[in-house]
């Protein structure tokens, strides 16, 4: 990884702000990827620095870029649980559908992590709960095998 993407990279994990904004400023590129293929906007939303998603986004950051996973900055939120973070991408039009190397989309990792205020957001929103992962399994399953009964309620509804 060259000097600029780990500089990029590290000022968008803690949220650095002036640096992000000198590195555009200087028109670095900010959808660089690292070795594991994250990119700025990637890891500051997995790290929730909303500020530095928001000036990522709003300096033209690809929402949709995903790792070598295939897992995307609207999957990495639904995992941890940012619901401020998810809306933010939602209302800059993130996909709420992509699927990752196994077929897993966000919907899904909010219901396997019981993140069922995120898992409202999105269907909310639109996200598909008829797709299936790579082993065939629906969002309805997942939230099933995990025990999660808010999850199966709200996706019932």
């Amino acid at each position: 990884m060259t000097q600029d993407a780990k500089v990029i990279i590290h000022a968008a994990r803690v949220g650095n702000i002036e640096v992000l904004q000198e590195l555009i400023r200087q028109q670095a590129d900010i959808n660089i990827k690292d070795e594991k293929g994250y990119t700025p906007l990637i890891i500051a939303c997995y790290n929730n620095q909303y500020e530095a998603v928001q000036l990522l986004l709003n300096s033209g950051a690809h929402i949709d870029a995903q790792d070598n996973g295939g897992n995307s900055a609207l999957m990495g939120v639904a995992f941890k649980g940012y619901k401020n973070i998810v809306e933010l991408l939602i209302n800059n039009g993130a996909s709420l559908d992509l699927q990752h190397g196994n077929g897993g989309t966000a919907l899904m990792f909010a219901a396997m992590f019981g993140r069922n205020d995120i898992l409202q957001v999105l269907l909310e929103s639109g996200a598909n709960k008829s797709i299936l992962d790579t082993r065939g399994l629906s969002v309805l399953d997942l939230a099933a095998q995990q025990g999660n009964d808010v999850a199966l309620r709200i996706l019932q509804d």
